[in-house]
C-alpha cells in the first residue's frame, strides 16, 4: 500500500510529530511520502529516515485564492507523479487542497482532524469558514479520524458528516527511558511544553504561577510569536529570576525527566501529545479542561483540569501540586500507568491502519515504487 502524507506545515508542533510518528511506524510495512509547503523540521527528519519528501511550495497557511489554485495544481501533478493507493492528510488547508486533488485524481483520502477550524475559542469568521469547508470536503473523504471524541462530537453537532465516517482514534507516543522523580528535589518544576501561538495561554499560567504562592520554577520550552508579550508580563510580575525561556528543543524528553509537574494552559485543542509525553514520564498534569484534554487526564487521579481562563482554580492546583511531594508521586506514577493502557504508540499505529484499508477497500494496490527524496513538485 502506497501511502502520501500530506501536511501543510513542516515546523515542530504536535501535527508534526503525529505525521513523523506515523512515517517511522509504517515505512517497514507501507510506502510512505510525505508532501508539506515548507522545508523545516519534519521534512529533515523525514529525509533522515530515507522517505520521499515533496515540498508543495504555494501550499501556504493563509487563504489565498491564487495560492491555493496553484497548490491544487501542485498536489495534482504529485498525485500522477507518485501515484499513491492512498492519500492522508492533516491540518486544515492541506486537508482541503489535498482530499480536493485526491477527488480529482481517483485516490482515496483520509483526513485527521487534529483540531477543527470551527472550534470554540477561535474567531466566528474562522469557524463560519472552517464548518462550509469542512462540511463540504467530508463528502469525498473515504474517513475522517478524530484525535478525541470531543473532536468527534464536535464535528457532529455541526454535521460535518455522518457519525460512520467519524472514527475516533487518540494520539499515542512512543515509549522511552527517561522518567521524571516528581516527588523529589527542594524546588519543584512546572513546565509547559508549546507554540508561542493564538491557541496556548501561557500569560495565564505565568500569572496563575505568580499567585500560587510557593516555592518553585516555572519553565516554558517553545517558541513562537507571542512569546515576547509573555516574557513582558513574567518581568512585569517580578518572576524574571524564577521563569525559564528555554526555547525550541530537542531533548524535550529528557527536560521532562527533570521537571516535577506539567502544565498546559490553552484556549482550545485538539488531543495534545505533551500531556502524553508529561504521563510517559511520570509526571502529573494540570490542564485547562477544552477538548480532549479531559480523555488524556483522570481529574484527581493523575492530575487536575482546571475551567478555561480560571486563573484562580490553576493557581490554587499549581501551590496544591508544589507543596505536596507525596501527591505528585502518586500522580504522577498513575499518569505513566495510563499512558500504559491506553495511549502507546503501537495501538494508535493499529488502528490508523485498520482505517486505510477500510478506506481502500477491495481496490487494486499500486506496486511498491521508490522516488528519489530529492525530487519536488513541480
Amino acid at each position: 500500500m502506497k501511502v502520501l502524507y500530506m501536511i501543510t506545515r513542516a515546523e515542530y508542533g504536535g501535527g508534526q510529530v503525529h505525521v513523523l510518528d506515523l512515517l517511522r511506524g509504517f515505512r517497514a510495512r507501507l510506502d510512505v511520502a510525505v508532501a508539506t509547503g515548507e522545508e523545516e523540521y519534519l521534512t529533515r527528519e523525514a529525509a533522515a529516515l530515507g522517505v520521499p519528501v515533496f515540498v508543495l511550495p504555494h501550499l501556504v497557511h493563509p487563504i489565498s485564492p491564487a495560492n491555493d489554485v496553484r497548490a491544487l495544481r501542485e498536489t495534482l501533478a504529485l498525485l500522477r507523479r507518485w501515484r499513491p493507493d492512498l492519500l492522508h492528510a492533516h491540518t486544515s488547508k492541506a486537508g482541503i487542497i489535498g482530499r480536493a486533488a485526491a477527488r480529482m485524481s481517483g485516490v482515496p483520502s483520509v483526513f485527521t482532524a487534529h483540531t477543527w477550524a470551527f472550534a470554540e475559542g477561535m474567531s466566528r469568521r474562522r469557524r463560519a469558514v472552517g464548518i462550509v469547508a469542512e462540511a463540504t470536503m467530508a463528502l469525498p473523504s473515504a474517513q475522517i479520524i478524530n484525535v478525541s471524541t470531543a473532536n468527534r462530537d464536535l464535528a457532529l453537532r455541526y454535521h460535518i458528516a455522518r457519525r460512520h465516517k467519524l472514527q475516533v482514534i487518540h494520539n499515542g507516543v512512543a515509549d522511552c527511558p527517561e522518567r521524571a522523580q516528581p516527588e523529589r528535589g527542594t524546588e519543584p518544576r512546572v513546565v509547559m511544553v508549546a507554540r508561542f501561538a493564538e491557541q496556548k495561554d501561557q500569560t495565564l499560567l505565568v500569572r496563575a504561577f505568580a499567585r500560587a504562592h510557593a516555592p518553585g520554577r516555572l519553565q516554558f520550552i517553545g517558541d513562537g510569536p507571542i512569546r515576547p508579550q509573555v516574557e513582558a508580563e513574567v518581568e512585569r510580575l517580578g518572576l524574571s529570576a524564577r521563569v525559564d525561556f528555554l526555547g525550541a528543543r530537542g531533548d524535550v524528553t529528557a527536560l521532562l525527566a527533570q521537571a516535577h509537574c506539567f502544565a498546559l494552559a490553552t484556549n482550545w485543542e485538539g488531543f495534545p501529545l505533551t500531556i502524553l509525553e508529561a504521563m510517559r514520564a511520570g509526571l502529573p498534569v494540570i490542564a485547562t479542561a477544552v477538548g480532549g484534554n479531559a480523555e488524556a487526564v483522570d481529574d484527581g487521579a493523575t492530575g487536575f483540569l482546571v475551567p478555561h481562563g480560571d486563573q484562580e482554580a490553576l493557581a490554587e492546583r499549581l501551590h496544591q501540586l508544589l507543596t505536596d511531594p507525596k501527591l505528585r508521586g502518586r500522580m504522577g506514577a498513575a499518569g505513566r500507568a495510563r499512558y500504559e493502557q491506553h495511549f502507546t504508540l503501537d495501538s494508535q499505529l493499529e488502528r490508523t491502519y485498520a482505517v486505510y484499508q477500510q478506506a481502500i477497500g477491495n481496490r487494486t494496490m499500486s506496486p511498491p515504487h521508490t522516488v528519489d527524496a530529492s525530487i519536488r513538485a513541480a
